[in-house]
């Protein structure tokens, strides 16, 4: 949906989750000296001001990332970075963390179909690729690419309930033509359970994480997930350490 703006959400919960995760997980797959493709379908803006109007109005950011204090981890590294450049209100969106964890030799291909968000996406990422296309068109347009060993980030809105069958079908149609591929997709845990038919519907082995919390409306998600694909040797403790890292707002 073009109407959806990250900037309402940014260093809640569920960002919190996903991003301590995928700071794990890229911390992981660079290990070896082999460079590696990080691709995201769902951008953003890459960046946030969490002092901005967006981010009081909804108030997650205080209830995700005001409520800890993070120890010395992958995701506190990127942070810390981020804050360095612009300032203590800044929180780094996805595209902002794999720039912070990612080497020279990576490359970096962000799809943002939003119009003002890509804008602000280019303006925000510098020395990446940033696409204003239809993020599963793209990215599949894409592979396989060069490096071949690599990670998508699959992060969409699903505020259209059609979204998590095509998020199913875009993984399979994904890892047919790029079988080295990792992909980790993040969905929002609802009481309607709507996650539970695309996980169906992957047909694929995948590790699944999710965690509970509670916002203070009592409305809109109650959790949120992550499921991995092509999981690397040494996934499982990325999860477990991303809960650990993310206690007490993730339980």
């Amino acid at each position: 949906m073009l109407s959806y703006q990250h900037a309402y959400h940014a260093g809640g919960p569920a960002d919190l989750h996903k991003h301590i995760a995928l700071a794990e997980l890229l911390t992981l797959l660079t290990r070896k000296k082999r460079p590696i493709t990080y691709m995201e379908t769902h951008a953003g803006r890459g960046l946030y001001d969490l002092s901005a109007p967006e981010s009081s109005k909804t108030g997650e950011a205080a209830e995700g990332i005001g409520q800890i204090t993070l120890p010395e981890c992958p995701f506190t590294a990127a942070l810390q970075s981020i804050r360095a450049k612009h300032g203590e209100t800044a929180y780094p969106g996805s595209p902002a963390i794999a720039q912070a964890l990612l080497r020279p030799d990576d490359k970096i291909h962000l799809m943002e179909l939003h119009p003002a968000e890509f804008r602000a996406l280019k303006h925000n990422i510098k020395n990446a690729a940033t696409h204003n296309r239809d993020g599963y068109e793209g990215i599949l347009a894409l592979a396989p690419p060069k490096p071949r060993k690599g990670l998508v980030l699959v992060d969409p809105s699903y505020e259209v309930k059609s979204e998590y069958l095509q998020v199913a079908a875009f993984t399979r149609k994904l890892m047919a033509k790029w079988p080295e591929a990792t992909v980790l997709v993040w969905y929002p845990v609802l009481k309607a359970g709507r996650h539970t038919e695309m996980l169906d519907a992957l047909k694929l082995p995948f590790l699944k994480d999710e965690v509970s919390f509670d916002l203070k409306d009592n409305k809109g998600m109650t959790g949120s997930g992550l499921a991995l694909v092509n999981a690397p040797y040494g996934s499982e403790a990325v999860f477990t350490r991303t809960r650990e890292l993310g206690a007490p707002v993730l339980r």
